[in-house]
């Protein structure tokens, strides 16, 4: 390596300036090159952004089944003569405050996930579970009490539909609540790696918008049954 001495100042020819970060494949004095940092970051925000994607398709073709549904619905009470509404089981408010609850915990949740808070995380992913759990309880109670009033599946087009979209919905919901309960598996264990901690915070998000899906349906569908004429 060459050296030049000029008075007491040494120039080294060749060499990074003293104290400059490195990083592979860079070009010296700090600047960061292709594989470094913010290259493994962008990685990191694709590959997590892929869950959301993935996410966004699937409430898409749930969107459609329910929209088609819907259609069915409104078709059937306009032209038929045998049409009679049923009695709104009281329960169903119980259901409905349960269901808004549960996507207010998760929601708190997910901001203790960014903040790094574990304890605080887990707790309102616990609270959030048997939200969950307590509705599906509930609705099964409806239904109870909808054929304790002699009111079943086939008694009439509005009691049909009604049985069909609440346990369409219901099946939706209990994807959810395999989902939560992968998000507290998941808080077992230590992530360092910054793709698995972006991985983690993609899926609870992608979790979250699910679950608040799941909640806005469920509200558009009580309306629905029992508020529309």
């Amino acid at each position: 390596m060459a050296t030049t001495v000029t008075g007491t100042k040494t120039i080294n020819k060749g060499k990074s300036p003293v104290g400059g970060p490195r990083f592979p494949g860079g070009n010296g004095g700090g600047s960061r090159g292709r594989n470094g940092h913010d290259g493994d970051m962008s990685h990191f925000e694709s590959s997590a952004n892929r869950y959301r994607i993935g996410m966004w398709v699937a409430l898409a073709a749930i969107l459609m089944m329910f929209t088609a549904l819907t259609s069915a619905y409104i078709v059937r009470a306009a032209s038929s003569n045998d049409w009679r509404p049923i009695a709104m089981p009281q329960i169903l408010l119980l259901s409905t405050a349960l269901i808004v609850a549960s996507s207010g915990t998760l929601e708190l949740a997910r901001r203790k996930l960014k903040e790094a808070a574990e304890v605080s995380y887990h707790r309102w992913l616990l609270m959030t579970t048997a939200l969950g759990v307590a509705f599906v309880g509930s609705q099964l109670l409806a239904w109870r009490q909808l054929v304790g009033q002699g009111v079943y599946v086939g008694s009439n087009p509005h009691s049909s539909f009604f049985y069909l979209l609440t346990a369409t919905h219901g099946v939706h919901l209990l994807g959810g609540l395999i989902a939560l309960t992968y998000l507290r598996l998941r808080t077992r264990r230590t992530e360092r790696d910054g793709q698995a901690l972006a991985k983690r915070h993609a899926v609870a998000d992608a979790v979250t918008l699910y679950w608040h899906f799941m909640d806005g349906l469920w509200i558009y569908l009580f309306l629905l049954l029992f508020f529309w004429r």
